[in-house]
């Protein structure tokens, strides 16, 4: 094989490697069986089917107010957030740089793709963890008898997503 075909299959493979790699790795499924409208983070049936359990508790006003509390602080990040552009960062543009040179690279060094990959898995991973870490303070204002409730609650409007 020539060298152009070289350059241009590893233009081809090396992103969509990447990309489906970004996808395992957050636990994206887009086979067939899967629930209706799921995709990277579980889909909007799975997003209604967690704030229906969520209104079908009976909090009590400290509950609801420690949840108020917590939604008005992400509201206030966001509001901070908002006069930023979602452009990639100055790391994201330098790992993509780096993704090219390693593609037109005349030798192919998976040492430095195995790294680059793991690098950049490694900030999903980190926004992965910050968000469950969210997620499971919001879940700890719940008692152990509302949080089993819940459980029967999203399994129920779960198994409604997947009809």
């Amino acid at each position: 094989m020539n060298m152009i075909k070289k350059m241009v299959l590893g233009a081809v493979v090396l992103p969509l490697s990447l990309a489906s790699a970004s996808a395992f790795a957050a636990g994206g499924s887009h086979h067939e069986g899967g629930m209706k409208g799921e995709g990277m983070h579980g889909g909007k049936c799975m997003m209604k089917a967690n704030k229906k359990a969520f209104k079908d508790l009976d909090l009590t006003d400290a509950q609801e107010d420690q949840f108020d509390e917590m939604r008005d602080a992400r509201k206030a990040e966001m509001k901070a957030k908002k006069g930023q552009k979602r452009q990639p960062t100055a790391e994201m543009k330098a790992d993509h740089e780096a993704m090219q040179n390693l593609m037109l690279a005349d030798n192919f060094d998976e040492q430095a793709v195995r790294d680059l990959a793991e690098k950049m898995s490694q900030r999903q991973i980190d926004r992965r963890v910050e968000m469950m870490k969210k997620r499971h303070e919001m879940m700890n204002i719940l008692t152990p008898d509302q949080k089993a409730e819940f459980k029967a609650n999203q399994d129920k409007y779960i198994a409604d997503c997947a009809k």
